[in-house]
Order: C-alpha cells, then sequence, then structure tokens
C-alpha cells in the first residue's frame, strides 16, 4: 500500500517537532513536506531529530505543501491557521489543525476567542477521539482538541453523560502545565528566571480553553491555570460534587466508557502523576471520593496526548488504521 504523503506546516514549532518525531515512525506515512511558519522563510535543521530524520524544514508555501501532500498537519498559531486551513480545504487536502481556531462551534464565541476564525469549513470535526471518533474519517478538518481541554474533558464528560454530578453543582479545574505549553516564542512569562522556582496562576475567568471545555461538558467550569517549572506535562485537580448514593464503583463504571480506549489509563484511587505520562500519548485519569465530594487528578503530556499525539491518533482513526500506530 502507498504510503500517505503528510505535510507538516509549523514544523519547527514544539507541537510540530514532536509531529515530526512521530510520524517519522509511522509506517503508513511519507514526510513529503514539513515547512516552518508562514512569514519564516529560512531553511533549518532539528538537531534534536537529526537521528531520526535527515530533511530539512522549508521556507513556508501553500503552494507546495498543497501540491505535495494529501494531508496535511497544521502547528501554527491561530490567527495563520485559520487563514490557511480552509484554503487547503478547498484544495480537497484533509487538515489536523493542532491550533484553537475552530475548536469552538458558537459563532458568537469564536468572534469572542478565536476573531480571526469568522466561519468553519464545511465538515469540521473537533478531535478528541475518545468521543468523535466517528465523525474523523468524514471531516475535511480535524480541530484537534487543546492540552488543557483534553485532561478536563476526559475526566469528567463521563461523569456527565452518566447524570452523576449534582444539578448545578460547581466544577472547579486547578490546571498545571509544563512551559512549552506557552509555544516556542520566547517571552518574559516564559523567561528561565522568571519560572524557574515559581508557580504562578494565569488567565483566571480569561482563558479561551474554558469555552472550549465548557462545549464538550455542556455545563459551566471555573478554570485556573497555572505556569509550572517543567518543560512539558499537564496535572488537572478537578472538584465537584455527585449525587448522594453515588459510591466508588459507580465512578469507575461511569470511566470504564474507556475500556476500549488504548490511551486513557484508569488509576483508581492511587493519583497520577505527570512523570507517568511524559513523552507517551496516554491520559492517566484517578478519583477519590468522599460521600458526595469528589476529586478528580488526570495527567497528560501537553505536547503528545495535548497535541501532536492526539492529531496521529486522529489521523490513524480517519485512515481506519491501527488506533495506536506510530504512538508506543
Amino acid at each position: 500500500m502507498a504510503k500517505i504523503q503528510l505535510g507538516i506546516a509549523g514544523a519547527s514549532g514544539y507541537g510540530g517537532q514532536e509531529l515530526l518525531r512521530l510520524a517519522v515512525r509511522h509506517d503508513d506515512i511519507e514526510i513529503a513536506v514539513a515547512m516552518s511558519s508562514a512569514g519564516n522563510n529560512e531553511t533549518q535543521e532539528l538537531p534534536a531529530l537529526k537521528n531520526l530524520w535527515n530533511g530539512r524544514i522549508e521556507p513556508f508555501s501553500i503552494e507546495k505543501l498543497i501540491a505535495k501532500s494529501e494531508v496535511v498537519f497544521l502547528g501554527l498559531p491561530d490567527g495563520i491557521s485559520a487563514e490557511l486551513a480552509p484554503k487547503l480545504v478547498k484544495n480537497e487536502r484533509k487538515v489536523f489543525d493542532l491550533s484553537g481556531a475552530f475548536r469552538l462551534r458558537d459563532k458568537e464565541l469564536r468572534k469572542q476567542w478565536y476573531p480571526k476564525s469568522p466561519s468553519l469549513p464545511a465538515i469540521t470535526t473537533y478531535g478528541l477521539p475518545e468521543w468523535n471518533r466517528e465523525d474523523l474519517s468524514t471531516a475535511n478538518l480535524v480541530a484537534c482538541a487543546g492540552c488543557y481541554p483534553t485532561a478536563a474533558i476526559l475526566a469528567l464528560k463521563p461523569l456527565v453523560k452518566a447524570g452523576l454530578l449534582v444539578d448545578k453543582t460547581d466544577i472547579y479545574i486547578d490546571a498545571k502545565s509544563g512551559v512549552s505549553g506557552a509555544g516556542k516564542k520566547p517571552s518574559e512569562r516564559t523567561h528561565f528566571s522568571e519560572v524557574h522556582g515559581s508557580i504562578a496562576a494565569y488567565g483566571i475567568f480569561s482563558h479561551r480553553h474554558a469555552a472550549e471545555i465548557e462545549q464538550e461538558l455542556q455545563r459551566p467550569v471555573t478554570f485556573v491555570p497555572h505556569l509550572v517549572p517543567l518543560d512539558r506535562g499537564i496535572l488537572e485537580t478537578i472538584y465537584t460534587r455527585v449525587k448522594p448514593g453515588t459510591t466508588d464503583d459507580t465512578i469507575r463504571e461511569a470511566l470504564d466508557v474507556y475500556q476500549k480506549s488504548p490511551f486513557v489509563r484508569l488509576t483508581g484511587n492511587t493519583p497520577p502523576e505527570i512523570k507517568h505520562v511524559v513523552h507517551t500519548n496516554f491520559c492517566d485519569i484517578g478519583w477519590i471520593l468522599d460521600d458526595t465530594r469528589l476529586v478528580l487528578v488526570a495527567c497528560i503530556d501537553n505536547l503528545v496526548k495535548g497535541a501532536a499525539g492526539q492529531a496521529l491518533q486522529s489521523f490513524n482513526i480517519a485512515h481506519d488504521l491501527e488506533e495506536s500506530k506510530g504512538l508506543l
């Protein structure tokens, strides 16, 4: 069987490099072209991948991306993806977008959080494979789920679907992420001297991932992200209340919806840790129940399950390949 010709735009960023690292080991993929972000006209090498891939990052060209690729992964800023993805879809290229440009289905919410994305290309699917796998094969554009939302939705959605949470109860999501979640472009906030030895809350009541989580859960949440001095990884501690009579077994039964999901692991009453999931596509979920008080803990690698790995997992499902191919 001929290999699928894959193009990656934004291959020099953290998410793009992770995509390359995974894709070059995938038996059904050939890297047709790997490009930098739009506006970058330099040819680059990636020393971190020199033992896996001997190619070079080319200057961005949408014409070349269309000409050489069957499938395109976009690891670009939201505004650039908002401009490029519709053009790629129009040229019959299947697109997996790692940005947030097309994740929100509500037009007014997109206007608020992603103003450069006024409309969605025809047949756009939200890319959280555990919950949207049926739609991946027919989608023209897969808007891969965000890193923070991935952990939160995977932990909470089974309980919401099972009706276990108290009606109108508060859901508090205390989320902590490594610095790579802020992207490769340096800033004062991500400077070593600012991050080392500190933890900082940010985006309180103003982080766009809250809208994404609420969209998928159909429930309001209080979402507070924190920057921690790690290079990668996300840990979310989630506080809420369940209905009286809910037991530990009830929680496990609801989460057993993931029995056939190769990348969700339940740790029971042992809270998972970031070190158990870094450099993998796993989401580990644990919980502690005390009467009606429930604490969930979910961990992922923000660059793999929160970005590149999730995109490749969706790619596999969309092309009727083994879901875990290239990811284990």
